[in-house]
């Protein structure tokens, strides 16, 4: 069996690099501009929950938080080539967008250890998180399962002048790990598919899965617009940390992994082609 895919039933024990598991299932974008079929997504959740045995908890409203994203790299995609992915996430109030934005730097790759060899964390003074990721996927049929290992940099208050329109060796200073890449570091960064590729984004809080007394995940719904009542995809998630207290709970870990087969099976004619967002705007698989 290949190293690093295994069905879930098989999980006995996480990695202790793992900071955090996060399942992802791409929905069909129809409806999904509609609050009421948010709300029915809400509903289909809970159910399902219900009759897993799973406790999920609904926020006291349903409120949408609207962002820009984009991805920035050189014109022949060689940060993409090199399992790295530069996103940006401007947030919004209303129709403006703040000076400030949040960037995320991240090796991302089947391979654990190519994902943790290389070291993202930054050198600068924006505040900023680290990140170790078990990103669990459909892989082909439904009920399936695939996993990324992606190691993260997010910044946090990013002067939005800063990020697109400099060469890929401008990133060097602040992230050192790059110069052990074979990168072609003249080369000029650009926002990938050009600036009209911006996806307005509008995340929403669905509610919490409690999977045991210390595994609780996060459940949202991302939708990508073109623009406003123009829906390109959904991404119907549910993540949660790991640590200290509950990397041994195994039999919540497994819990998940099997609650996000069952999503699958439920959402079978909704379910998209693809596996990430990000896949979908470069044009190329995962």
């Amino acid at each position: 069996m290949a190293k690093n895919k295994h069905p879930s039933d098989e999980l006995s024990k996480l990695d202790k690099r793992i900071t955090n598991r996060e399942f992802k299932l791409l929905l069909k974008p129809r409806g999904l501009d509609r609050r009421h079929r948010i709300a029915e997504l809400q509903t289909e959740i809970h159910n399902l929950c219900e009759e897993s045995g799973l406790l999920f908890t609904v926020p006291e409203t349903m409120n949408s938080g609207m962002r820009n994203i984009y991805f920035v790299d050189t014109l022949d995609n060689s940060l993409r080539r090199n399992k790295l992915i530069m996103r940006v996430r401007e947030s919004r109030k209303e129709a403006w967008t703040d000076d400030w934005c949040e960037v995320t730097f991240k090796c991302r790759s089947e391979d654990i250890d190519r994902a943790w060899t290389l070291n993202p964390i930054p050198k600068t003074a924006i505040p900023f998180r680290i990140r170790f990721k078990e990103e669990i996927l459909k892989d082909g049929p439904i009920g399936s399962i695939r996993r990324l290992y992606s190691h993260n940099a997010i910044l946090d208050q990013v002067p939005i002048e800063r990020v697109p329109n400099r060469k890929l060796s401008a990133l060097l200073p602040t992230f050192p790990g790059l110069a052990e890449v074979n990168l072609p570091f003249e080369q000029k960064l650009r926002i990938v598919g050009n600036a009209k590729n911006k996806v307005l984004e509008a995340c929403v809080t669905l509610g919490n899965i409690a999977f045991s007394d210390k595994v609780h995940a996060h459940c949202e719904i991302a939708i990508w617009f073109h623009t406003v009542g123009d829906p390109m995809i959904g991404e119907l998630a549910f993540a949660y940390r790991v640590h200290k207290s509950n990397r041994k709970d195994i039999k919540a870990h497994r819990l998940a992994d099997e609650f996000f087969k069952k999503l699958q099976q439920f959402f079978a004619k909704d379910i998209a082609l693809g596996t990430t967002k990000t896949a979908m705007i470069y044009g190329s698989k995962e």
